[in-house]
Parts: structure tokens; C-alpha cells; sequence
């Protein structure tokens, strides 16, 4: 008889978060992450005491299994097409994994991780996307803080957009979406003196 293989952690991460994307977070659980791994439920148990410490561990997971794609998505581009391109990744993680997408960016993170990800800060005094902004500003050679309001409020239409699309189960073409996203995001950039003439967005000719 061959020797059992040893369950790790990264093996219970994985198979969490493989429940997580089919079922939800409501399908993660002791018991479900041992029936996937073929175990019994004594190491998952073992390797993480808790299902609180277990989904504390499986926000971050989940959060660099979708997000660190992102950084490849923006080499080579310059400031304005690295900033779509990350709003097309947004986008595409609410269509494709709307369940992981929930659990990262709409659920309470003091369910689950036990601190507000903003602090004692509300989430609208949050820098968004400063890099984005810092890149943009020296450009087009246009003030950081303008630049910064620009990002900050077509970064808030993204994530209204992509919950949209997370709740609306794919009746808004991925396609569409790009667009809406791409026409905000050069409204705002064009108000504050940004020419975005020669850009276009995804899928359009």
C-alpha cells in the first residue's frame, strides 16, 4: 500500500478556494475541503484550528489568485492603457468568479479577517489607485491631486459596474462593460485637460 500524501496547506487553500468559486463561501467548510482532498478532516483541522482562521487565511489567498495577475496585465502599457487594462481585470474577476469577487471585495472584511481593510478611515478618504494617478499625472503632465479625483471617481463607477455584472449573472456583455468603463475613465480624464484621443477601449475598431 502507497504512503498517503501529506495535506498541506497550500492543498487546503486550494481546494478552498476551489469551493469557494463554484458554491460560495457558504460551500467552504471542514468537512467539504476533506470530501475534495480525499481526507479525513483531522489535518485540515490540524493546520489551521479554525474555520475563522482558515477563512482570515483564504481572503488573502483568494485576493493574490485573482489580483497578482493584474501587475502582468499592465507591463509594457503606458500610464492611460495599464489603468484600463487593470479595469478590464477588475471587471472580468466580478463576470468570471462572481462568488470570489464577493467574498474579497463585497463581504464585511471584519467577518472574516476581524479589521476594517480601511482602518478607522472611511473608504472614501482612501487614496484609490495612487499609482495609477502618480503615473498619469507625470504623463500628461497634469497636478496629482486632479489626476487622483479623476482615478478615484472612475474607480468607484468600476466597482459599481462590476457588481452589477457579479448580480446580473453575464447579462451584460463583458464587452459592453469595457466600454462603459473606458468612456467614464476618459470623461473624467479629459475634464481635468487629459487627451485621450488616441486610445481605445477593448473590442472597439
Amino acid at each position: 500500500m502507497g504512503r498517503k500524501a501529506k495535506i498541506t496547506k497550500e492543498m487546503v487553500l486550494e481546494a478552498a478556494f476551489s469551493l469557494l468559486d463554484e458554491g460560495g463561501i457558504g460551500a467552504v467548510g471542514i468537512k467539504s475541503i476533506a470530501a475534495k482532498l480525499g481526507c479525513s478532516t483531522q489535518p485540515v483541522s490540524w493546520l489551521f484550528g479554525s474555520m475563522t482562521e482558515l477563512k482570515k487565511e483564504l481572503y488573502f489567498y483568494a485576493g493574490h489568485r485573482l489580483y497578482d495577475s493584474m501587475e502582468n496585465a499592465m507591463r509594457g502599457k503606458d500610464a492611460f492603457e495599464a489603468f484600463y487594462a487593470t479595469g478590464v481585470q477588475y471587471l472580468t474577476i466580478a463576470c468570471d468568479h462572481p462568488n470570489v469577487f464577493r467574498f474579497t471585495n463585497v463581504d464585511d472584511p471584519m467577518e472574516t479577517i476581524g479589521e476594517s481593510i480601511h482602518g478607522d478611515n472611511s473608504i472614501f478618504s482612501a487614496q484609490f489607485d495612487e499609482g495609477a494617478a502618480r503615473l498619469l499625472a507625470r504623463q500628461f503632465q497634469v497636478p496629482a491631486d486632479k489626476v487622483g479625483e479623476a482615478v478615484r471617481d472612475t474607480v468607484i463607477y468600476t466597482h459599481g459596474l462590476a457588481l452589477m455584472m457579479m448580480f446580473d449573472s453575464y447579462k451584460l456583455p463583458k464587452e459592453q462593460a469595457f466600454k462603459m468603463m473606458f468612456q467614464m475613465g476618459e470623461k473624467m480624464l479629459r475634464e481635468i485637460g487629459i487627451d485621450t484621443s488616441a486610445y481605445k477601449a477593448q473590442g472597439s475598431e
